[in-house]
């Protein structure tokens, strides 16, 4: 029998599974590495930014 810690963790309203999240600019939209990582284990995928509409620079 395997015991597991409760890892879960509030940020705010959300609730995350674990406190384990990528840093923003690393991964991607993680689409990226998901036939390399169990994307369902980590807590929160941070991405530099996402917008609806094109923005220069």
């Amino acid at each position: 029998m395997e015991i597991r810690p409760d890892l879960k963790t509030d940020i705010g309203r959300i609730e995350l599974e674990n406190p384990v999240m990528t840093a923003s600019g690393t991964f991607g939209y993680a689409a990226e590495f998901a036939n390399l990582v169990d994307l369902n284990r980590i807590g929160g995928i941070i991405v530099k930014g996402l917008s609806l509409q094109p923005s220069k620079g």
